[in-house]
């Protein structure tokens, strides 16, 4: 699939989109392709009928369509997009806040999952489970740009667009935070 990463400000896709199941579903189907409401369930830990709701959802917001790769008994999904981001100024910036809320909170799930089943992983992959926190000292524009070339990075490597993954690529989730620290004060 090209690449396509829209940015949303319309609220009624932002309150779509600021639930972490869908953003579960919807990374999943980014990342694998077209599935079942029963695959996304079984890949996202939820309910066949919920996932069905989740995805009629965000159908309803052109961000999943039906895929015309069943066989008459299944109804399979495809996302529209390979990412996005949202508009936090305006009129997108509540919906914007509450889309990042579900993103954090999914991401925190997933790690205790990880570390719930991490006995499960080979240890190659155990091996390589960084996790690194750095406190910055940067400006608003200093951090667009570690931001754009930490982008630069990875974009190379997303599941949806890369077509020359070694025969032993595992989806891994790659998340990032950066925000300003609230009572650490300003430096001088």
């Amino acid at each position: 699939m090209p690449e396509r990463r829209p940015s949303f400000a319309d609220p009624a896709v932002l309150d779509a989109l600021a639930h972490p199941v869908r953003l579960d579903v919807l990374g999943y189907l980014m990342s694998a392709g077209p599935a079942t409401a029963s695959a996304c369930a079984r890949a996202v830990g939820d309910t066949p009928s919920n996932c069905s709701y989740h995805l009629r959802v965000l159908a309803a917001h052109g961000l999943v369509e039906p895929d015309d790769s069943g066989d008459g008994r299944s109804r399979p999904w495809r996302t529209t997009l390979t990412g996005f981001t949202v508009d936090n100024t305006g009129e997108g910036a509540a919906g914007a806040t509450a889309v990042l809320a579900a993103a954090i909170e999914l991401d925190h799930h997933l790690a205790r999952e990880y570390l719930r089943r991490r006995a499960e992983f080979p240890r190659h992959w155990r091996e390589q489970e960084p996790h690194a926190s750095y406190g910055l000292a940067v400006s608003p524009e200093e951090l667009i740009d570690v931001l754009q070339r930490i982008d630069a990075v990875v974009r190379p490597y997303l599941h949806p667009t890369r077509e020359d993954a070694p025969a032993d690529a595992e989806h891994v989730h790659l998340s990032l935070m950066a925000l300003p620290r609230p009572g650490f004060g300003r430096r001088t």
